[in-house]
C-alpha cells in the first residue's frame, strides 16, 4: 500500500483534514508524545497523520492498529472471563502514555454489523474492565491532562452500510465526502473554520448559562415526557475545551452541541429514543427509558434489548444520567439525512441525553474535585457512558427557573430563537 492517498482529488482534502485534527483536535505541542488509534483499513491515512504529527513538532509518534475482523474473532472464540480483566500490557501501555504527558487521536472507522453475532455480555465486560484498568488514562482525558479528539475516517464497511446502494468504493468515496463536509473541513482552511464554529458555540453556552434554569422540560409526541434537574452549580460547555495547562482543544470534530452534566438524582419520567443507538457493534432501535428519582427503572427496545441491559447493569449509577446535550435539526449532520451508525455523527444530527459518567468541567470548581466531591455536587460517576439521541424533530425543551418562570430553549427541534 502507497503512503500517500491515491486519489488525487481527496488527497488535498485529506491533507488539510489531518493537519486540524493534529493541530486544533489535539493542540500537538512542540516536542509531544502523539498516540494515533485507528483501523488498519485506513494505514493510509494513519501514516499521513504520523506525518502530519512529525511535521507540527511530535516528539515521538505512537499507533496503535485497531482490527474489526481480529476483534470480532476474539470474542467468538474466548471465553467471557478473560474479559473482565485487562491484560498487564494493555493497562502498562495506555496509562504510561496518559502519565507521560501524550495526547490521543482516536480515528472511528468501524464496522456497525462486526459484532452481530457475539455475545453482547463480552464486549461489555471488556469495556467495564478498561475503563476500571486504565483509569490514569480515562482520567487524563477526562480532566483535561491529556488532550484528545475523536474524529472519523472512512472505511469499506462502514460505507457500505451508510450507503448501501453504492458500491464498494463509491461508498467510500461518499463517506469520505460527508465526514468532510460534516466535520467543517471541505474548505481552504479547515483550521480557521474551526475558530469560527467554535465562536458559534459561545451564543449558545451563554444562552444558558445566563439562564441558570433549575431544570428542563422535555417532550414530544413520541411520547417524551421528561423533566431533567441541574445541579446547582453546572456550566455548559460546547467547541474546544480548555485543558490543564491551558491549551484549546477538540474533543470531537465533527461537534454541534452544547452540553452539561444534570442532577444525577433528578430525572422523572419517560424519554423515547430519535435515532437508532449503535453500542458494542449491536444497533438498538425504538427504545424508551422511564425515570424515577433519577434512576431507569423501566425500559424497553424494538431490538436491542439486551444491549440496554448490559449497559444498564454495568455498575451501580450507570441507570442514571451524565449529559444532557442541545443540538439543533438545523445542523450540517442533521440536514444530511443521513444515518452514520456512528455516536460520534449521529449525536451531533440530535439532542442527546447519555447514561453513566458526567463531566468535571460541567459544573463549577469540578476541574479541582476529586470523585467523591463530584458526586457530592450532582454529577455522576460511572464506568460506562453511552449517549442516545432523543431530539425528534417536534422536540421541545422549556427550561424552569427556581422561581417557577418559564423559558422555551427549543421548539420543534431547534433552538427557539432559530423557530
Amino acid at each position: 500500500m502507497s503512503h500517500e492517498i491515491a486519489n488525487e482529488e481527496l488527497a488535498p482534502r485529506l491533507e488539510n483534514y489531518a493537519r486540524l485534527l493534529v493541530r486544533s483536535g489535539v493542540a500537538l505541542k512542540e516536542g509531544q508524545e502523539l498516540v494515533i488509534m485507528g483501523p488498519v483499513e485506513r494505514a493510509d491515512f494513519i501514516r499521513l497523520a504520523t506525518r502530519v504529527g512529525y511535521e507540527a513538532g511530535a516528539g515521538h509518534v505512537t499507533v496503535i492498529w485497531e482490527d474489526d475482523e481480529v476483534s470480532r474473532l476474539t470474542y467468538q472464540n474466548v471465553e467471557t472471563a478473560w474479559f473482565e480483566q485487562v491484560p498487564s500490557w494493555k493497562r502498562e501501555q495506555l496509562n504510561s502514555l496518559a502519565e507521560q504527558g501524550a495526547c490521543f487521536l482516536r480515528l472511528e472507522g468501524t464496522d456497525p454489523q462486526a459484532l452481530l453475532s457475539v455475545d453482547t455480555a463480552k464486549p461489555a465486560a471488556y469495556r467495564k474492565a478498561m475503563n476500571v484498568a486504565c483509569r490514569p488514562y480515562r482520567d487524563g482525558m477526562t480532566f483535561g491532562r491529556n488532550p484528545w479528539c475523536i474524529a472519523g475516517v472512512a472505511i469499506e464497511s462502514w460505507a457500505q452500510t451508510v450507503y448501501p446502494q453504492l458500491g464498494g468504493e463509491d461508498a467510500v468515496a461518499a463517506l469520505w465526502d460527508a465526514i468532510l463536509k460534516t466535520s467543517r473541513a471541505d474548505g481552504d482552511d479547515p483550521i480557521a473554520d474551526w475558530d469560527e464554529h467554535d465562536r458559534q458555540f459561545k451564543r449558545q453556552m451563554s444562552f444558558m448559562n445566563d439562564h441558570r434554569f433549575d431544570r428542563l422540560v422535555y417532550t414530544s409526541s413520541n411520547g417524551t415526557d421528561l423533566t431533567v434537574g441541574m445541579n446547582a452549580g453546572h456550566l455548559w460547555s460546547g467547541g474546544a475545551m480548555l485543558g490543564a495547562d491551558g491549551r484549546r482543544f477538540f474533543p470531537n470534530i465533527p461537534t454541534e452541541e452544547v452540553f452539561t452534566s444534570p442532577d444525577r438524582m433528578r430525572a422523572e419520567g419517560v424519554v423515547h429514543s430519535a435515532l437508532p443507538l449503535v453500542n458494542s457493534g449491536k444497533v438498538v432501535r425504538d427504545f424508551w427509558f422511564r425515570f424515577e428519582g433519577g434512576e431507569v427503572v423501566d425500559f424497553d427496545a424494538a431490538e436491542g434489548r439486551e444491549v440496554l441491559e448490559h449497559i444498564l447493569d454495568t455498575d451501580d449509577n450507570a441507570r442514571r444520567l451524565g449529559e444532557c446535550a442541545l443540538v439543533s435539526k438545523h445542523t450540517p449532520i442533521r440536514q444530511t439525512g443521513t444515518l452514520f451508525y456512528d455516536t460520534l455523527y449521529d449525536e451531533n444530527a440530535s439532542c442527546h441525553l447519555a447514561l453513566g459518567e458526567g463531566f468535571p468541567e460541567c459544573v463549577e470548581g469540578g476541574m479541582g474535585m476529586d470523585d467523591d466531591e463530584l458526586l457530592a455536587h450532582g454529577v455522576n460517576d460511572s464506568d460506562v457512558h453511552v449517549d442516545f439521541m432523543v431530539g425528534a424533530d417536534d422536540l421541545s425543551i422549556t427550561g424552569v427557573k427556581s422561581d417557577g418562570n418559564e423559558v422555551p430553549v427549543f421548539v420543534d427541534g431547534c433552538w427557539a430563537w432559530e423557530s
